[in-house]
């Protein structure tokens, strides 16, 4: 177990424990450990032992300041084009090499990339609409308000209640763009990254309720008018709670002066897209009807659910031709698979996706995608039994010290080489 460390600081990597004694910890911090999950807390001898979970950032408690640091180093400048990429949003402007990694660790990668495009909006010049608006006013200008006018002023006629339209800036893009500025510099660790961010906010509208903003992204539609705030909103929808794609941050960190990136969750968004893209390129499709899954029947209780790889893709016969829709199953490990053996959980989960989605006459395999941050070696598994082969597991490690569109080359290759074998 290691030593207690010096000061107020934990730093811990993925999966490796440290201990904390019982006064440091108090009973909202243990709730709050335990509401998050970033975390497994249990009783030693001395202390309570927190061991780090797939999730990395900064964690500010009551009198200590976990560090929870990745078991994949990825340098900040790199980890800021996984993220783009797992949002769907185009390669980041060149500006964001500068990036550093300050008292928020990665996370504060996310409140600077915030600021960044609501820099970006205020250079291009802030969309302004007619906002609807509820004024009282000496003269009639707009709509009357007859309601307001009866039951407020009782018929007098010298103040008014209209309703007016204004040509403003204060549009639900603006609006959410300045709840996010204001959340981040009031929650952020960095004093510079702090002024930045209130300096920005103060060019932005703001709701009187920041979280008011999260209402406001859901009904909001976008258009040929307003599209360019998409990067801007996505970057908000984390500061603000709203988690990324599939929940990529974890809503409870930064409201604790930290914020939490699921690194697992990060990597599945990552190969999702890679493998669904790839598979497009060939003339395939990620498969997402009900019938497309393994189901299974006959158990006790609630209806089991069906069996869901992270990736499924299909191709499809081609046209004019005969034969049955085959599948291929892509599933991401945030696993070290360069230096361990595939275990056998994992491979058992695979071999029954290869029994499930394999026709008649098909090629039975399942590809396993890792991370590799080192020289990724490729090597597959082949299971025989007494009536022949069972199936292939192809183990994928993907070069996280580069771009995505470019550590995605083994996984376009093993998808295009299994779509051209009819």
């Amino acid at each position: 177990m290691p030593g207690e460390p010096v000061g107020r600081e934990r730093k811990l990597k993925e999966y490796e424990p440290v201990t904390v004694p019982f006064d440091r910890l108090s009973r909202d911090d243990l709730d709050r450990l335990d509401r998050l999950k970033a975390v497994h807390v249990t009783k030693g001898h001395s202390g309570y032992v927190i061991r780090a979970l797939t999730t990395a950032g900064v964690l500010e408690l009551s009198q200590i300041r976990l560090v929870l640091e990745p078991k994949f180093p990825i340098a900040g400048e790199r980890l800021i084009d996984w993220l783009c990429y797992a949002n769907g949003q185009g390669k980041p402007d060149e500006e964001l090499r500068d990036w550093p990694i300050g008292k928020d660790g990665y996370a504060g990668l996310v409140p600077a990339a915030l600021l960044h495009e609501c820099r970006l909006l205020l250079r291009r010049g802030l969309r302004r609409a007619y906002v609807r608006r509820q004024r009282v006013d000496t003269s009639l200008r707009g709509r009357l308000d007859l309601e307001a006018q009866a039951t407020r002023c009782y018929g007098t006629v010298d103040r008014l209640h209209v309703q007016t339209f204004e040509y403003e800036d204060g549009g639900w893009e603006n609006l959410v763009c300045g709840a996010a500025l204001t959340t981040a510099a009031e929650r952020s660790c960095d004093p510079q990254l702090g002024r930045q961010l209130a300096a920005a906010a103060r060019d932005f509208p703001a709701p009187a309720r920041p979280l008011d903003a999260l209402a406001l992204l859901s009904r909001g539609q976008y258009t040929r008018l307003n599209s360019h705030y998409r990067a801007a909103h996505a970057w908000a929808r984390m500061v603000l709670g709203g988690g990324g794609v599939t929940d990529l941050l974890d809503p409870y960190g930064f409201g604790a002066k930290g914020l939490l990136l699921k690194l697992d969750d990060l990597w599945e968004a990552v190969v999702r897209r890679m493998a669904v893209d790839a598979a497009v390129e060939v003339g395939g499709r990620r498969a997402r009807s009900k019938g497309d899954y393994i189901r299974t029947s006959g158990g006790f209780g609630e209806r089991p659910r069906p069996f869901r790889p992270d990736v499924l893709l299909a191709f499809d016969p081609p046209d004019k031709k005969g034969g049955a829709t085959r599948f291929l199953v892509v599933d991401a490990k945030y696993k070290d698979y360069a230096r361990k053996n595939v275990s056998r959980e994992d491979r058992h989960q695979l071999l029954t996706y290869i029994a499930g989605y394999t026709g008649p006459g098909h090629q039975p395999l399942a590809l396993i995608v890792y991370p590799a941050p080192h020289e990724p070696p490729d090597h597959v598994l082949e299971f025989n039994g007494p009536r022949g082969l069972l199936g292939r597991i192809k183990v994928l490690g993907l070069d996280t010290r580069t771009d995505p569109a470019s550590a995605a080359g083994p996984l376009r290759e093993a998808i295009a080489e299994f779509a051209g074998r009819q």
